[in-house]
């Protein structure tokens, strides 16, 4: 076997070999078979937008417009697939939309988990509220695009800083951390200015009113009261 030849080969899951030009050379949309022994019934479109479903948070059909295109095409074969892993899938056409949830089950172990769960720390979920509470609010009044500034987001997180809260630099890190955790998400989108930002519909569909009134709830507990009842009651007139 020639050196050029062995950089020709990789293993597979299975241990056996397969010649990786031969993957490379089909590139018919249309076939079923990508490799040698693929026993797939999707075609490589499908099986894209299944792969990106699987390793984002989101997609969208403004970031993710080809495989947006593609699931809409046939979301019930995306979604058997999801089910086979014991995932469902969730699709807002009008939000332009779509993610993967973890199929729960009332008896303990028979659904094994494959998403890992985490919570959103205090900072994310601070900012969460804000930018749904700002997206409500300039949507209640006519805005198409709704907007934000990184400092706005960042001052916003700091208002909630406890009183006895002395490390000032690691609540920053945690703010723009934060920060960054939802932009990666897909909630927050780029500009042609970096500083500013552009909330994206799906802010909509990953907190929904009932979930965001329970948040407010817990933070009018846990936090500053008067604060979290100002912005709740401003939910409240906007006929939330």
């Amino acid at each position: 076997m020639t050196a050029q030849t062995a950089d020709q080969m990789l293993v597979n899951e299975r241990g056996a070999f397969m010649d990786y030009a031969a993957v490379e050379e089909i590139d018919d949309p249309s076939s079923l078979s990508l490799f040698e022994g693929d026993e797939g019934s999707l075609l490589l479109p499908q099986r894209q937008c299944l792969v990106v479903l699987l390793k984002n948070h989101v997609i969208t059909a403004h970031k993710n417009p080809k495989e947006w295109a593609t699931l809409l095409d046939d979301p019930r074969l995306i979604q058997s697939r999801l089910n086979d892993l014991l995932l469902d899938l969730v699709v807002d056409r009008e939000r332009g939309v779509a993610f993967k949830v973890q199929v729960r089950s009332d008896v303990p172990g028979r659904f094994p988990p494959l998403l890992r769960d985490s919570a959103y720390t205090r900072e994310e979920t601070i900012l969460l509220i804000f930018l749904r509470h700002r997206y409500m609010t300039e949507r209640s009044g006519g805005a198409e695009r709704v907007h934000v500034d990184r400092q706005e987001c960042l001052d916003n997180v700091s208002g909630f800083r406890p009183a006895h809260a002395t490390d000032v630099i690691g609540d920053g890190v945690r703010a723009n951390n934060a920060l960054e955790t939802i932009r990666t998400a897909g909630v927050l989108l780029k500009t042609a200015d970096a500083d500013r930002f552009l909330i994206a519909p799906v802010i909509e569909a990953l907190l929904p009113m009932d979930t965001l009134h329970a948040l407010l709830e817990w933070f009018i507990e846990e936090n500053r009261p008067g604060a979290v009842r100002e912005t709740a009651d401003a939910f409240e007139e906007a006929g939330a």
